[in-house]
């Protein structure tokens, strides 16, 4: 299609787009900022201390919590990207995020959450190899491995987000300036552009999402195999030692990938506003909350560890 100057005018005019706008009272917008600051200071506090305690815990100096502190860097990168931003608007009583703004939310989001799947893929593989061949973990998991492997992680993730910001925001946009989200998400940007410009970003998605689910796919059968030898171990106090270790992650897994997956490859037909935000509210802002609470309350070592770090730090207010 053959773009006329009005459409190109609109697109080289572009300085901002308008964010979704959860309330249009001030009373009902300033609950919305209390509940996303309660859950995004919820996510900082949580995410801060297992990272601390980790580090600090030379008991946690293993694999298995050297990929959940990168975790929680990631769910603390990932909320942070787009809860500030909704809660300032509301605060300040505005829909306005900057064009330069809207593509550092792109890069940004993309990049922690491309990163986050394969985190988790690692992680899967981890208790596989602990678990199912544990006389070779040592030999396969070693530090050198698991710095290559959490490097991998991130390095796909920052490629991911440079291909999508750079298709992204190589469209033409003629429909506006008003996105149906609280954050700049890919799809709804993708709305507002020409009809034949975002075949390249559509595929994009497509190809990241043939990949995520691949990696759920791997992810499910390294489970397969771990509750298969999980099964067959004699004792009790065994089987809830290892059940301790791959739940947590099953569990996060779970409710990362399904919500993700379910928001961008939902039938159009179901689709709707109230929807999306939904969903968009279950795949951004709940996991990095939910995740280290996730992990805690059926690793023991993790909260004595926790514990001695609170206390620590309350001894040392008095």
């Amino acid at each position: 299609m053959e773009l006329n100057e009005e459409q190109m005018s609109n697109r080289s005019s572009l300085t901002e787009f308008l964010l979704l706008a959860f309330a249009d009272t001030q009373e009902l917008q300033l609950l919305h900022f209390s509940l996303f600051l309660s859950i995004y200071l919820a996510a900082l506090l949580a995410n801060g201390l297992i990272i601390t305690a980790i580090a600090c815990d030379h008991h946690l100096h293993t694999p298995m919590y050297f990929f959940l502190f990168n975790l929680s860097l990631l769910d603390l990168g990932s909320i942070s990207t787009t809860v500030p931003k909704s809660m300032a608007n509301s605060l300040w009583n505005t829909r306005a995020i900057s064009y330069s703004g809207c593509a550092a939310q792109i890069f940004l989001f993309a990049f922690f959450i491309s990163t986050e799947y394969s985190l988790l893929t690692v992680m899967a593989y981890d208790r596989y190899i602990a678990i199912c061949i544990p006389l070779h973990y040592g030999t396969l998991m070693g530090s050198r491995a698991c710095v290559k492997m959490a490097a991998a992680a991130w390095a796909s993730g920052f490629l991911s987000a440079v291909l999508h910001t750079a298709n992204t925001f190589s469209v033409t946009f003629c429909q506006g300036n008003a996105l149906g989200q609280f954050f700049c998400e890919i799809p709804h940007i993708l709305k507002l552009s020409c009809s034949d410009s975002y075949l390249g970003e559509a595929g994009a998605l497509g190809v990241s999402a043939c990949l995520a689910f691949g990696c759920f796919i791997f992810i499910a059968l390294s489970y397969v195999q771990i509750f298969k030898v999980v099964l067959r171990i004699p004792s009790e106090q065994g089987r809830h030692k290892a059940f301790s270790t791959c739940l947590p992650h099953l569990a996060v897994v779970s409710l990362f990938v399904s919500t993700d997956l379910f928001a961008y490859l939902k039938p159009p037909s179901i689709s709707s506003p109230a929807l999306d935000l939904v969903l968009a509210i279950l795949y951004s802002v709940v996991p990095p909350a939910v995740n280290p609470l996730i992990y805690s309350m059926r690793n023991k070592e993790l909260r004595d560890a926790l514990k001695k770090l609170i206390q620590l730090v309350l001894v040392q207010q008095q």
